[in-house]
């Protein structure tokens, strides 16, 4: 017997409580991911001024299942650091980048690149895929290990 797909679950607290800490941190986003479930609160303008009659612009909430693992360390497609180093997502700066969301890569294409040392170490797709997440940002110091990119 086939289940019918479930609508899915809003936690009103959950938004109310996100909705006041926007109020008072004057944040314009918040997002959280728990239990495979996403929520994000977000203002739809400029927060409001200081001023007594100022009205503060409606949140607008956007819920989603997430399919894929929270921890991306633990995704059979990631692809770790080898070393510690800097990560750069392009040959040189204003070059285009090696691979975007949604590229095919090969076995041994360049992802990126990792600078230790004062060397720029390539850093080749293990097996070829599509590139589904990039988990680091051009520049960034990263540890040996750390997820870098995932590919499925």
């Amino acid at each position: 017997m086939a289940k019918s797909p479930k609508a899915p679950i809003v936690d009103r607290d959950l938004i109310r409580e996100l909705t006041k800490l926007l109020e008072e941190t004057g944040l314009t986003e918040i997002e959280i991911e728990q239990d495979g479930q996403r929520v994000r609160v977000a203002r739809n303008g400029a927060p409001a001024s200081a001023g007594p009659r100022a009205l503060a612009p409606t949140p607008q909430v956007v819920t989603q299942s997430v399919a894929a693992p929270l921890d991306p360390a633990k995704h059979p497609g990631v692809v770790n650091s080898p070393m510690v180093g800097t990560a750069y997502a392009a040959p040189e700066p204003g070059a285009k980048p090696f691979i975007e969301i949604g590229s095919r890569v090969k076995a041994g294409d360049t992802l990126l690149v990792v600078e230790a040392m004062k060397t720029m170490n390539q850093i080749p797709a293990p097996r070829a895929g599509t590139v589904m997440q990039i988990l680091f940002e051009d520049g960034q110091p990263v540890e040996f290990g750390e997820p870098l990119v995932i590919i499925e």
